[in-house]
């Protein structure tokens, strides 16, 4: 959108011109004598062989330089300084060019900012873009991008929305939109991708869109740090674990047995994930919702996208403590049972070895009995 002709702006080069006028009436009340060179009608400046030649109804423009602004002939609000600086500018308003070849080719983009040998060179009708560096975007219509940095974004044509810093960041881009590069060789393989995001990282494969690298993190060790997560809307955050954060706290009891139905798997990555095709062990997050679907994280469309692992695992230590927990109570009652097994020996042993005293004192009465029959009963011999 142009500005300048924005209707909730139709104002500013309303109030410009006033202004303009009231210095206009400044001027010849302290004119300067000789006037000033490169004072020309309708508050343009041009220094430089051929600087606005065919300026026609154009105002506030600023030209300095051999050949800059050149063709340009109704345009206005424009600044180019340097060799061929906004040449071929025709109608486009609100540019600013600063370099030699800065907005060369531009014709009917508005709004453009180029600061740097060649920035923006190509450009023509892209609008409301910012180059600073050599060669930076160095594209034809693409809108709305920001590169600082030599050679940022310097192959990119038709994309739009992309924020580049850093020497050579998405270097590489042609027709990708929406991107973020942030680092010398940030994105330098990418392509023509959408919405992806490098931070320090060269990264990047040719068309792919959504993605994120970061540089300076794998490998590197984190001590008590916590792992950090991301929501379907892209929210950056940590998973928290006090209780001042919770509320409706009761134990799990039962809900953990959702487990028992779940079917863990092995499976690859298809190649586009994972070129290396390795073996990977987990879940289907389908299978998932279907035996309880809070174990499952969905995406921006409500489908199931992965597994909430964090919760399997509170899950599976909740059965582990109450098999733990049945296991402990079977041994205690084990415990008892042996004690009393025990106790029973113990009162067994009593009980035989008073059966023993019994059956020796009973022998003991037999004994005396016998002889004393035998006392009553003499024995006779017959001759």
């Amino acid at each position: 959108m142009n500005l300048l002709t924005h209707p909730k702006r139709t104002v500013l080069p309303f109030l410009v011109t006033i202004v303009l006028a009231c210095f206009g009436l400044l001027a010849q009340v302290q004119a300067i004598n000789p006037t000033p060179d490169g004072c020309y009608p309708n508050f343009t400046t041009a220094e430089g062989c051929d600087a606005l030649r065919f300026l026609t109804t154009g105002s506030g423009n600023t030209a300095l330089g051999w050949g800059s602004l050149f063709f340009n002939s109704s345009g206005s609000f424009n600044t180019a300084c340097g060799l061929s600086a906004l040449l071929n500018n025709t109608t486009a308003s609100g540019n600013t060019a600063v370099g030699s070849q800065a907005l060369q080719t531009n014709t009917t983009g508005n709004l453009n900012t180029a600061n740097g040998y060649q920035a923006l060179l190509s450009n023509t009708t892209g609008a409301s873009n910012t180059a600073n560096g050599y060669q930076a975007l160095i594209n034809s219509t693409g809108s709305n991008n920001t590169a600082v940095g030599a050679l940022a974004l310097v192959a990119n044509t038709t994309g739009d929305s992309n924020s580049v810093v850093g020497e050579s960041a998405l270097e590489s881009n042609t027709t990708g939109s929406g991107n973020v590069a942030v680092g010398n060789f940030a994105g330098f393989n990418a392509t023509s991708g959408d919405n992806n995001v490098y931070i320090g990282a060269v990264g990047g494969v040719a068309g792919e869109s959504d993605a994120c690298y970061i540089a300076s993190i794998f490998g590197e060790t984190s001590i008590n740090g916590v792992p950090v997560l991301i929501n379907s809307n892209n929210k950056l955050g940590t998973a928290t674990s006090s209780k001042r954060f919770k509320k409706d706290i009761k134990p799990m009891d039962k809900a953990s047995e959702a487990l028992l139905a779940l079917q863990p798997v092995t499976f690859r990555y298809r190649k586009e994930i994972d070129a290396k095709d390795t073996p990977q062990f987990g879940l289907i997050a389908e299978q998932v919702a279907e035996v309880n679907p809070a174990l499952v994280i969905y995406d921006a469309d409500g489908k199931p996208y992965t597994v909430r692992y964090d919760a399997v695992n509170a899950m599976l230590l909740n059965e582990f403590l109450k098999e733990h927990n049945a296991f402990v109570e079977q041994q205690r009652k084990v415990q008892e049972q042996g004690a009393t097994i025990a106790q029973l020996k113990r009162d067994s042993g009593e009980q035989q070895q008073q059966i023993e005293r019994l059956t020796a004192g009973l022998q003991k009465i037999s004994a005396q009995l016998e002889l004393s029959k035998r006392a009553q009963h003499p024995i006779v011999i017959n001759d």
